[in-house]
């Protein structure tokens, strides 16, 4: 593959409290805006709160999931007396940071998560993006001590719902278990430091490094799987021990999924493939139990800063 230049990554938001109950990001900003570092070399940091009446609250949202608010068509829906106030806020934010799509939008954003699932360090983006892919690949290659993951999430950039789609280039560090409500030291200093990695990335990137293409393995989501219910809509059933804690551990066709109430197991059915999110506590409400995944190979160029 012939090498790809692109324009400098200069400038960068770093969001959190987009869920107001996931508390790495929510703590991270806060330090951010205390250090007021809005400029380290040639990199520009914003430090954002991204729902800051969810986080008052200590909930993940007051009205409406705001990492579901940043879809194009809900973007540009016109604001009534009705509008929830995440759906205002989706909009403060994209004339803030983006506009999505807009040659104005940050360079890279960077939305901070927790989850109660057990998925360690995991970056989550969208359509294959060279940027993010060297980014994950720096990511691994500097905290080889515990597995840094990937999910792509393969959903046209207008249909994309979360918040780091504002920027031109985004990615979201999902991080757990944690509960929500809850600040843990190790897990606040593994995001830390993928940030402080991303920083350092960007830094090497403006200043004409180059860095060499390879291959990385991500995790393409598939599809959700939701619980037993009986004809009320009733769970009748849990996470199967088995398949408790144990995110991106090959499903295989007859492997323990649910623990019906009774004490009868429910078996996966169907090809090989990958859990993720098992019982993560905010997809109650969803109707998800967890995400299911391939496994996928991706190979990416060589890239480097283009010159003037």
């Amino acid at each position: 593959m012939e090498r790809i230049f692109f324009p400098p990554l200069s400038t960068v938001a770093v969001s959190g409290g987009t869920h107001g109950n996931e508390m790495t990001g929510v703590y991270i900003v806060r330090e951010m805006e205390k250090e007021a570092v809005n400029m380290t070399g040639s990199v520009s940091i914003t430090p954002v709160m991204a729902n800051p009446r969810a986080v008052d609250a200590c909930r993940r949202y007051t009205e409406m999931d705001l990492n579901r608010c940043f879809t194009d068509a809900l973007l540009s829906s016109p604001i009534t007396d009705s509008t929830p106030y995440e759906l205002r806020r989706a909009q403060e934010l994209n004339a803030q940071l983006g506009p999505k799509g807009s040659e104005e939008a940050v360079d890279l954003l960077i939305d901070l998560h927790n989850t109660t699932a057990n998925m360690g360090l995991s970056l989550i983006f969208y359509s294959l993006d060279w940027i993010t892919l060297h980014i994950y690949k720096y990511i691994q290659s500097k905290m080889s001590s515990m597995p840094v993951r990937a999910v792509q999430l393969d959903i046209p950039i207008s249909d994309a719902y979360s918040l780091e789609s504002v920027g031109k280039h985004g990615l979201a560090i999902e991080v757990g278990p944690q509960p929500n409500g809850v600040l843990r030291a190790d897990i606040f200093n593994m995001v830390k430091e993928a940030v402080d990695h991303t920083v350092t990335w960007l830094q090497e990137f403006n200043s004409g490094c180059t860095f060499e293409g390879g291959e990385v393995e991500a995790y393409t989501f598939l599809k959700s799987v939701d619980y037993p219910r009986d004809p009320a809509g009733e769970i009748t059933a849990a996470i199967h021990p088995k398949l408790q804690d144990n995110d991106f551990k090959l499903l295989r066709p007859g492997d323990p999924m649910f623990m019906s109430f009774s004490g009868e197991t429910v078996k996966h059915e169907g090809e090989e493939l990958y859990p993720f999110f098992v019982n993560e506590c905010a997809y109650y409400e969803k109707k998800i139990a967890f995400h299911l995944a391939r496994k996928t190979t991706f190979t990416f160029p060589s890239i480097c800063v283009k010159k003037d």
